[in-house]
């Protein structure tokens, strides 16, 4: 079995064939999704999906593209949100200056009310980083540390270096890999999931975004990630049944989905 730690099926993308796409993991062996909430209407969107689905579960959060976004209210929404029985971590939040769709401090300033809330619901986080990882850590360690060590966090679609991974797992935080793993010119990125330690290993999709090598071009979903699991198999030199093994334990530990 696999799990899919980060997609975003209930996003408009598969209106017109959920269902399909959904059925489609299961025959390709993908036990479980997490459907990743990244402003009020997705986080309402998936939270609504996992309930049809015993095998589905939802993240609640505010991108950082959507940062300007972020109030009093709209907090009160998400933790009200999270309260519900199928939602396992807050998220998807972090920074992200290649784009800097928010500015910079508005950035910063959402991420760490989401990590505040996170801290208080006892709830992993689900953590966006890009082009901003010394500011991503300088959030992060002002967190309370007993609180990443015990409940952890995860890095989602892991784009960083050996180094990153490192600093990250010294953390407690999870690294999560996705199709881009799969890319022929992606060195360093390989050289992190080759040697990372595997108590810390996840994969994922971040469907419908980021088809892994052989689909790219098409949108991406969650079947696709048995593409991922076997490159990350292949560049650590073991089986896919151990990476699904692990990957899979490792993501019903961090989200508590057992």
């Amino acid at each position: 079995m696999l799990i899919d730690t980060h997609c975003h099926i209930a996003n408009i993308e598969y209106d017109a064939d959920r269902e399909e796409v959904i059925q489609r993991a299961i025959k390709a062996g993908i036990g479980k999704m997490i459907v990743v909430g990244t402003d009020s209407l997705t986080s309402q969107r998936g939270v609504a999906l996992s309930e049809k689905y015993p095998f589905l579960f939802a993240t609640v959060g505010l991108h950082p593209h959507e940062a300007e976004e972020m109030n009093p209210q709209l907090l009160l929404e998400l933790e009200k949100l999270s309260l519900h029985p199928k939602v396992v971590a807050i998220g998807e939040t972090g920074l992200d200056f290649y784009y800097n769709h928010a500015k910079p401090e508005k950035q910063r300033e959402a991420f760490w009310m989401q990590i505040t809330l996170a801290q208080k619901r006892r709830l992993p986080l689900v953590i966006h980083t890009r082009d901003a990882w010394e500011d991503t850590f300088v959030l992060l360690e002002k967190a309370d540390r007993a609180y990443l060590k015990e409940v952890g966090s995860v890095f989602h679609c892991f784009t960083g270096d050996k180094a990153a991974a490192l600093r990250g797992t010294g953390l407690g935080i999870s690294i999560s890999f996705s199709g881009i793993v799969t890319f022929p010119k992606t060195a360093t990125l390989q050289e992190a999931a080759a040697c990372m330690d595997s108590r810390f290993l996840l994969i994922e999709t971040d469907a419908p975004f980021l088809s892994p090598q052989g689909f790219r071009g098409k949108r991406n979903e969650p079947s696709y990630i048995v593409t991922t699991a076997e490159k990350i198999a292949a560049l650590r030199n073991c089986s896919f049944e151990e990476v699904a093994e692990t990957t899979s334990a490792n993501a019903n530990r961090v989200f508590r989905l057992l």
